[in-house]
C-alpha cells in the first residue's frame, strides 16, 4: 500500500528549488554538453557545436511528439492522460525497441535544428492547459540538460505540473544530480542484469553497472513512491523491469 497525500497541498519540487536555482542548473547542465558525459558512453563530444556520436543530437533536443498519453501505468495517466513528451534518439540500441521509428530509424540531421528551450516549454504548457496530470519526459538519457533548461523556462511562464523522467536508466550519475530537486517522479526501465545480455541485445555492455547505480541515485532523491488521495503519483520511484 504506497502512502498517500492531499492532492490540494501537493507541490512540485522545482517550484520549491526557486526559478534563479533553476536558471543556474540550466546553465551549469548546458555547459556540460561541451565535454558531453550525459550518459555513460562518454563520448565527450561538444554538442554545444552541434556535434553528436552515440545519440546522434547536438545542442538541441528533438521532439518527436507531445500528447496527453493514456497508455502509462494509472497513477500517471489518471483521467485526464500523463503529458508524454518523446525525445527523438537514444544512446542504446535496443533490437526490442518498440519506438525504433523515432529512437534508431530517423537520420541525424532530418528533424534539425531540433527543438529550443522554449519550444518545449510551450509543449509543456499545452499538455497543462490541456488537463494533463504531469510531463512525462520518455528517453531523455541524452538530452537531461536540454531537459533542465526547458524545465527552467516553463516554470517561469507558470508550469505546476509534476515532473516524471521516464527512462532506461541508462543515465550518468552527474545527470541524475542535475535533476535532484527538479524530478518528482523517476521511472526507470531496468532491462537486464546480464552484461553479456546487454551487449548482445541493446549494445552496452556497462549497461547492468550503471543503470543500478542510477536507480540507487533516483531512490535516494525521492524514495518510494506517494499517491495522492485521487491514485495519481505525486514524487517516488516507480521501477520497471523486463
Amino acid at each position: 500500500m504506497f502512502p498517500a497525500t492531499s492532492s490540494s497541498t501537493f507541490r512540485p519540487a522545482y517550484l520549491s528549488l526557486g526559478g534563479a536555482e533553476l536558471r543556474r542548473r540550466a546553465e551549469r547542465a548546458i555547459a556540460t554538453l561541451a565535454d558531453c558525459r550525459a550518459c555513460p558512453r562518454d563520448c565527450r563530444v561538444n554538442r554545444l557545436e552541434d556535434k553528436w556520436a552515440a545519440c546522434k543530437t547536438g545542442r538541441y533536443a528533438i521532439v518527436s511528439s507531445h500528447f496527453a498519453h493514456f497508455g502509462e501505468e494509472d497513477c500517471l495517466r489518471g483521467w485526464r492522460g500523463s503529458g508524454t513528451i518523446f525525445f527523438g534518439h537514444c544512446n542504446l540500441r535496443c533490437v526490442f525497441c518498440q519506438n525504433y521509428d523515432i529512437s534508431q530509424a530517423i537520420r541525424p540531421g532530418s528533424t534539425a535544428p531540433g527543438h529550443r528551450p522554449e519550444q518545449i516549454a510551450d509543449m509543456m504548457l499545452e499538455l497543462q492547459d490541456q488537463g494533463c496530470h504531469n510531463i512525462n519526459f520518455v528517453t531523455p538519457e541524452h538530452v537531461a540538460p536540454q531537459v533542465v533548461e526547458a524545465v527552467a523556462v516553463a516554470t517561469d511562464r507558470g508550469l505546476t505540473l509534476p515532473i516524471v523522467y521516464n527512462t532506461s536508466a541508462y543515465d550518468s550519475l552527474e545527470s541524475i544530480e542535475l535533476m535532484d530537486g527538479i524530478v518528482d517522479i523517476y521511472m526507470p526501465d531496468f532491462k537486464y542484469w546480464s552484461a553479456e545480455r546487454s551487449r548482445t541485445y541493446l549494445k552496452a555492455e556497462d549497461y547492468p553497472d550503471a543503470a543500478r547505480a542510477a536507480i540507487k541515485a533516483m531512490y535516494r532523491q525521492v524514495r518510494q513512491l506517494v499517491v495522492d488521495s485521487d491514485g495519481l503519483a505525486r514524487r517516488g520511484t516507480i521501477p520497471l523491469e523486463r
